[in-house]
């Protein structure tokens, strides 16, 4: 096996990156906020919907961390969810001759789950709709959470996911090896 140049070593972190953080559940938060939180001007039932909405959001940040796929001898693309033996698989049949018992959980996983988890929190925490519903008070200082956040937890979330890539494909992304050299 060859020497990783720079380059390559850049594109597989960023590959990482693009695995692990939460932009399909963020992009559904973004959307649905709005929405269900009436834009800001919450009621009740608004305070319901919208503590449902970033359950459901926060329990797929890290769910989607468990998740892998492999590729069985006929070519063909099997998802699962890692467990302590193994990956559970989204059927039987193609992992007859498969050893899943490599693809069990890691305490990475568990890292990737909490930071993808936080990098959400903080997308949900500076959302207008959401402070407005939640914590109007938070007005005042909604202009420096905004400043400190992201960067505070983008750099670190971003340099753990660089350092520690995740070798799990997920569901949706494309089975590649190129991300796991």
């Amino acid at each position: 096996m060859g020497k990783i140049s720079v380059k390559q070593q850049a594109f597989n972190s960023l590959g990482s990156l693009i695995k692990l953080l939460p932009t399909g559940t963020v992009f559904l938060f973004q959307f649905l906020s709005p929405i269900l939180s009436n834009n800001g001007q919450c009621h009740t039932s608004n305070k319901y919907l919208m503590s449902v909405l970033l359950v459901i959001c926060g329990f797929n940040c890290c769910f989607a961390t468990f998740t892998d796929s492999y590729v069985d001898e006929d070519g063909n693309t099997h998802y699962g969810i890692a467990t302590n033996k193994g990956l559970w698989p989204d059927n039987k049949k193609g992992s007859s001759k498969t050893d899943l018992s490599k693809y069990r959980l890691r305490i990475g996983d568990f890292v990737h789950a909490f930071m993808s988890l936080l990098v959400f929190g903080v997308v949900a925490v500076l959302d207008t709709n959401t402070v407005d519903c939640y914590a109007p008070a938070w007005e005042s200082s909604r202009k420096t959470m905004l400043m400190v956040l992201p960067p505070v937890v983008g750099g670190l979330c971003s340099g753990v996911f660089a350092m520690f890539p995740s070798t799990r494909h997920g569901i949706g992304y494309p089975y590649d090896n190129d991300f796991t050299s």
